[in-house]
């Protein structure tokens, strides 16, 4: 018989190899289908996020944090970098507007409520965008393909060998769970695999290097954990285990892509400086 963490261990392995080859399939389509499947995945999660604050007792608006995510998104797929100052000072004055309406009718928590409205909406869709922005690069499809998985790898190789081998906590006051083992056990399992991948990546784009690969899944996987442990905070904050259940084994979109979020930004990052 599978005790619990046998199950749990089935499920996460699961869930990453759907996720996976879903990223890949929108990924290799690229353009609108990219976009919108990246688009659909952070409004998910800014459901996710308002849940848990409304779980909190705080009173964000949904309506704004999903427009705020939308208009991030669709501007930086529609013209990169160019108007986004003027987008996140469109975001910035309507969610105060909206908020400072809600104070007159009575709310009491409106403060709090402009800064969560406001921070998760440019949380969530300034860093997701920048997914969008990886995979236009030149050879973007490529470097979507080796920033990812590298996410991945580091996490069931963190999960693997902490489960086995863990006993020494990183931050046990955020995500008691995590350990240095297996820590260095996803660290080591990200290099290796995006190593390989950008290895055979070099046969068909010789710009990517197995060097690239090493580089990649080395910085991604000691640095993005800190993306998990950043939703860690939030969620102990309220005492929620999940940010939904919609993910088996994983909880959330949210607590999904919290590494990723990380990764969209520093893989773009180490594109330009390796290139």
């Amino acid at each position: 018989m599978l005790n619990t963490n046998d199950v749990s261990l089935r499920k996460r392995l699961i869930v990453i190899d759907i996720i996976l080859p879903v990223t890949i399939f929108f990924a290799m389509l690229g353009g609108g289908y990219f976009f919108a499947f990246v688009t659909l995945i952070l409004l998910v999660a800014g459901w996710e996020l308002w849940r848990l604050f409304k779980v909190g007792g705080f009173s964000p608006s949904l309506v704004v944090i999903l427009c705020s995510i939308l208009a991030l998104t669709l501007s930086r797929q529609l013209w990169g970098f160019e108007h986004s100052d003027l987008v996140i000072s469109a975001i910035l004055l309507v969610s105060m507007a909206v908020h400072l309406v809600e104070q007159q009718h009575g709310a009491a928590t409106s403060a709090v409520d402009f800064m969560v409205t406001l921070g998760s909406g440019i949380y969530l869709g300034w860093l997701g965008s920048y997914a969008l922005t990886l995979r236009n690069l030149p050879d973007g499809l490529y470097w979507v393909y080796l920033v990812f998985p590298a996410v991945s790898l580091a996490d069931a190789g963190g999960y693997i060998f902490g489960r086995i081998f863990g006993k020494h906590k990183i931050a046990d006051k955020v995500s008691p769970k995590k350990t240095w083992e297996g820590y260095a056990g996803g660290t080591f399992m990200s290099v290796l695999g995006t190593w390989g991948i950008a290895a055979l990546f070099h046969l068909a784009v010789p710009q990517i290097t197995a060097i690239d690969g090493l580089l990649i899944g080395l910085v991604i996987s000691m640095l993005t954990p800190l993306g998990d442990f950043g939703e860690s905070m939030l969620k102990r904050q309220f005492n929620v285990k999940d940010s939904s259940h919609i993910l088996p084994g994983h909880g959330g979109i949210l607590d999904r892509i919290d590494s990723s979020l990380w990764a969209a930004v520093l893989g773009y990052a180490l594109v330009l400086l390796l290139k």
